[in-house]
């Protein structure tokens, strides 16, 4: 588009001596109006501005076209009409030059036109592309989604993208736009359906936690710890099983259900402290004992052994009490070869035909002797078994019985 020319109405019309007003065109002068108020200068200067003003409409439009190319219809209209003024204007100037710059704002209007109807319908159907995308996206949401958080701000989300697409025609949007609002209501059913059946799980799950409270309270005072033990291990899975309840009392009933389980153990824990304490003295007692008695029993020696030592011994640990598991097997396991080792050399039969047992003892002894440093803690149901097997096995062909007779 070409700017405006300078105005120089002198150059395009004249003032004659009657004050009447003339501009000149391709087809001669013509007569645009009269001038007695002033000079004749001063009369072109003011049917020159009004020229002026006429070309700043046409470069308005210039302005209009190259700015919005989707008007291009209602500038081209615009223009034809601006143009069809020119011939009458009352004004002085190039009105040829305004006529060829409106004839190019109707062509270029047309051009414009044309690109902008290309344009728009290029917007359009991004438009409706995005729009559908959005669409599937919330229906797939409503249908599948379990993260009820997430999926409703992004649902917003959604809505508010929705909002800045523009460009579609009314019953295309209409349609897309019913597609996500279904979607936004099924997604919002179903998430309420959802958190409804969480809080009747929560009830539930309340009225549950507060039986097993009750429950773990009756047993904080027992004394039976083995059952009631096992009885708290069994409480505590049913509790993992019930749920969670309301936010609001969750923690309040742990903290009472803990805290029953909680004195009952130390409870526990107290007791088994005190029995540990008075199993260590019995057996510190008891390994005195061991150590005085011991030196004087030896299989392998035929001195006479005073049976009555070796009894005495056994009696005078009975009133010591009980010690662990693994101490009390050793020492009784102790007493039983010193028990062997005292029949064999009190027989009636004489020391020579104990003489091939000897070395068995002697064997028996001393694996006896490092029996107390491999033993470990034995598990209450395989005490017994354990215990039993410590007793020593005597050599073939030397049964108790035959002891028994050998005094």
């Amino acid at each position: 588009m070409n700017k405006p020319p300078q105005s120089d109405p002198s150059k395009w019309g004249r003032i004659d001596d009657n004050g009447t007003v003339f501009v000149t065109t391709a087809d001669g002068e013509r007569e645009v109006g009269s001038w007695q108020a002033g000079t004749a200068e001063e009369g072109l200067a003011h049917f020159g501005a009004r020229y002026d003003d006429l070309a700043t409409e046409v470069e308005l439009l210039e302005a209009r076209l190259k700015a919005h190319p989707d008007e291009a219809e209602s500038i081209k209209q615009t223009a034809a009409d601006l143009k069809a003024t020119v011939p009458t204007a009352a004004v002085v100037g190039d009105l040829a030059a305004l006529e060829k710059r409106l004839d190019a704002i109707q062509e270029h209007s047309v051009k414009a036109g044309e690109q902008a109807a290309a344009d728009k319908a290029r917007r359009r159907e991004e438009a409706i592309a995005a729009k559908e995308k959005l669409a599937a996206e919330a229906e797939e949401i409503a249908e599948n989604s379990t993260e009820w958080k997430a999926a409703g701000d992004r649902i917003r989300e959604i809505l508010n993208e929705w909002k800045k697409i523009k460009g579609i025609d009314r019953k295309t949007d209409d349609g897309l736009w019913k597609r996500y609002s279904r979607a936004r209501d099924a997604f919002n059913r179903r998430r309420g359906a959802h958190f409804a059946e969480l809080d009747r799980g929560r009830a539930a799950a309340r009225k549950k936690k507060e039986e097993l409270v009750e429950r773990a309270e009756a047993l904080k005072t027992s004394t039976d710890w083995g059952p009631t033990a096992r009885a708290y291990r069994d409480l505590m899975k049913e509790w993992k099983a019930a749920g969670r309840a309301p936010r609001e009392v969750d923690d309040q009933l742990w903290a009472a259900f803990r805290g029953a389980q909680d004195y009952f153990f130390a409870e526990r824990d107290a007791v088994n402290s005190q029995r540990d304490q008075e199993f260590a003295e019995n057996a510190r007692a008891k390994d005195a004992l061991i150590a005085e008695y011991d030196p004087q029993i030896d299989p392998a020696k035929t001195s006479t052994l005073p049976r009555r030592s070796c009894v005495s011994c056994k009696k005078s640990g009975k009133p010591l009490g009980s010690c662990h598991a693994n101490r009390s097997a050793s020492m009784k396991t102790r007493l039983a070869l010193w028990k062997s080792a005292s029949l064999m050399q009190k027989s009636p039969i004489g020391a020579a035909p104990i003489q091939k047992y000897k070395p068995a003892l002697t064997n028996s002894r001393q694996r006896l002797t490092s029996l107390p440093r491999k033993l470990k803690p034995l598990k209450p149901k395989a005490r017994p078994q354990r215990q039993k097997n410590c007793v020593p096995r005597l050599p073939s062909g030397l049964s108790g019985q035959r002891l028994l007779k050998l005094q």
